[in-house]
């Protein structure tokens, strides 16, 4: 049941899961400068007539290798090969790009974006407005620990950047699990850390897919930070904001 207004009878969690990228994390905008960036760098403008033609190739198809590779379908270095390569080969301006008959060529730049991509969305990280209060306020009443999608090499680092990792009792992060959200064995990993049963905890996150499935796939509580209004799904509290958190925690 989504509930819009809550009460003082709320049930009581002993520790709290909370996502990462796009819920604490800015990954969308730091994806978007860093695209920018390297659409500028690398001359894209040879292979799309746009760089909205170039996210509109990309970001589809990222979406469908992030799929594949959560169902073990795709590796990660072609996920992080694939992304690019797809798009540069589907341009609407590659025949007359003076590489469009190298092939070797084309996958060479996909694996110079590749890099310079993780490298750049690691540059341009901010926190979202009011994710540094959140999890300060939540740190100081639950352990508190990060169930999270994402590659090793760059969750790290971001985590270290945002100045917040102290407040993290735990980090539980897909790579190292071995599977990604919704798969609720990364949600009992993190029940594991903590010692505590499903009904312990409530996990915190913007996406229903990965954070609200997947908890309620692992029979924990979910808050999800959506548009209320426009909520296509349903979860255990819904919010509009970080800040709505803590009329419930």
């Amino acid at each position: 049941m989504v509930k819009s207004h809550w009460s003082s009878n709320m049930k009581q969690y002993k520790a709290v899961f909370i996502d990462w990228d796009d819920t604490i994390g800015d990954f969308i905008g730091a994806a978007k400068l860093a695209l920018q960036e390297m659409y500028d760098k690398y001359h894209l403008c040879d292979y799309f007539a746009s760089f909205e033609e170039f996210v509109s190739l990309y970001k589809p198809h990222n979406i469908e290798l992030w799929d594949k590779y959560g169902k073990d379908l795709v590796t990660k270095a072609f996920l992080r090969v694939d992304r690019f390569l797809w798009p540069l080969l589907h341009g609407s301006k590659l025949t007359s790009s003076p590489f469009a008959s190298s092939p070797h060529r084309l996958s060479q730049l996909a694996e110079q974006l590749s890099e310079d991509f993780l490298n750049l969305t690691t540059a341009h990280f901010s926190l979202l407005e009011g994710a540094e209060e959140l999890v300060r306020y939540l740190a100081a009443k639950y352990p508190l620990t990060v169930v999270t999608n994402g590659f090793v090499e760059v969750q790290y680092e971001k985590f270290d950047k945002s100045g917040l990792r102290d407040c993290f009792a735990h980090i539980v992060l897909s790579e190292e699990v071995g599977c990604q959200k919704p798969n609720p064995r990364i949600f009992e990993e993190a029940l594991r850390m903590n010692g505590l049963q499903a009904e312990d905890v409530v996990m915190i996150g913007d996406s229903w897919n990965s954070d609200i499935q997947g908890a309620i796939n692992a029979g924990i509580d979910q808050i999800w930070v959506t548009n209320a209004d426009k909520a296509n799904g349903d979860a255990t509290y819904i919010v509009n904001s970080l800040e709505e958190v803590k009329d419930i925690l």
